[in-house]
């Protein structure tokens, strides 16, 4: 690899003048324009939005946003609900230290903000969840700011466009595509529109034809200019993650029932799943065992189907053991939302957050548990 992570064709070099008027000028033909969170200067709206984006598909976020806004309308309401409500409409899309930094960020903009979030992109990027890239898109989206962007897919668009080596997580490379990125912006006399266009020109062409798998070159307006097309490297560019042994860690689950109830324990703040409610856990089957006794359980076990739930940078494998209340009935269910344990009725148990295996092992369970 040569010093630079950028070794440009003069071809790929001079684009960088028309990159951005070429850019705007796809976006408003062939671009996205009625996604939910478009068509508004709604800072909240569009903060809303770009979390839920982090690392997750638009078809999976779109049906999460509408439930969100019907539930928490403004930065207020959001603020101020119990942050179980928060993280129980959020079950099932991952992440959720996003949930976690959602409400903090909220709370923060109302409490010293006075509710209305800052158009500068310093400021934004200073609040809970917002790196640089997403107040970069929030303050171009909501206040026009020429401020840059380097999400996945940009840095995918620019790796192939213009030919540049490296891992993109790298730090090396990374800083290359900021420098890289800060040059193709529009000019200073581009409109508030013209800059939220290739804002969103650059997230369009990533998400729709320069994408990971198989690129529609063909459809794409750089597609005379690309280093990756004319050389046939679209699927080298951007250089993938180098690989690593994904670590395998496993955990018992207890499932006890009382009735048509299940035992649920709320999840320490930080860690995986962080305050979510899920099911008690041990180390191994004697532990489990050990723990179910402790919480009042009849002797013995039965053995569910195990699962296996993959993270960003490990697998778990999840063994599931049944057990039942010694005396059914002596631990009526209740609502125990602010402790840290509760027994759910299963007819109940979308008012919790609660972890997409768990709830995956729940749902499998409801016909023999009511």
């Amino acid at each position: 690899m040569s010093a630079s992570p950028i070794a440009m064709t003069r071809c790929a070099a001079s684009l960088q003048d028309a990159f951005a008027t070429r850019l705007v000028d796809w976006q408003r033909r062939h671009g996205r324009h009625d996604l939910p969170w478009q068509n508004t200067r709604d800072p909240y709206r569009i903060w809303l939005s770009e979390i839920m984006l982090q690392q997750t598909q638009v078809s999976t976020v779109i049906p999460y946003y509408a439930k969100f806004l019907v539930r928490f309308p403004d930065v207020a309401a959001l603020a101020r609900a119990p942050i179980d409500d928060v993280m129980a409409l959020w079950a099932g899309l991952g992440y959720y230290s996003r949930a976690r930094n959602l409400h903090r960020c909220a709370q923060t903009v109302l409490e010293r903000h006075g509710g209305t979030f800052p158009a500068s992109p310093d400021q934004l990027a200073e609040l809970p969840g917002i790196g640089r890239s997403t107040a970069a898109a929030i303050a171009s989206f909501a206040f026009g700011a020429r401020a840059t962007i380097l999400d996945g897919n940009v840095k995918r668009v620019l790796a192939r466009v213009f030919g540049i080596d490296g891992f993109p997580g790298e730090k090396r490379v990374e800083s290359a595509m900021w420098a890289l990125a800060e040059r193709l912006m529009p000019g200073q006399q581009a409109s508030d529109d013209d800059v939220s266009a290739y804002t969103q020109g650059l997230m369009d062409l990533g998400a729709t034809l320069c994408v990971r798998g198989k690129p529609d070159c063909g459809r794409c307006p750089f597609a005379a200019d690309c280093v990756a097309h004319a050389t046939g490297r679209q699927r080298e560019l951007p250089a993938a993650r180098p690989k690593k042994v994904v670590p395998l860690r496993q955990t018992w689950m207890l499932v006890l029932r009382d009735g048509a109830s299940v035992l649920l324990e709320r999840r320490p703040p930080s860690g995986i799943w962080g305050g979510l409610w899920s099911l008690p856990e041990a180390a191994d089957e004697a532990a489990l065992a050990e723990r179910a006794r402790a919480l009042g359980a009849a002797p013995g076990f039965e053995r569910l189907a195990p699962l296996t739930h993959t993270f960003t940078h490990f697998k778990l494998d999840i063994e599931p053991r049944c057990a039942d209340l010694a005396c059914p009935g002596a631990v009526a269910p209740v609502q125990a939302r602010e402790d840290e344990t509760a027994w759910v009725p299963l007819a109940q148990i979308d008012e919790y957050g609660v972890p997409a295996p768990v709830r995956k092992l729940l749902d499998a369970l409801k016909g023999s548990l009511i």
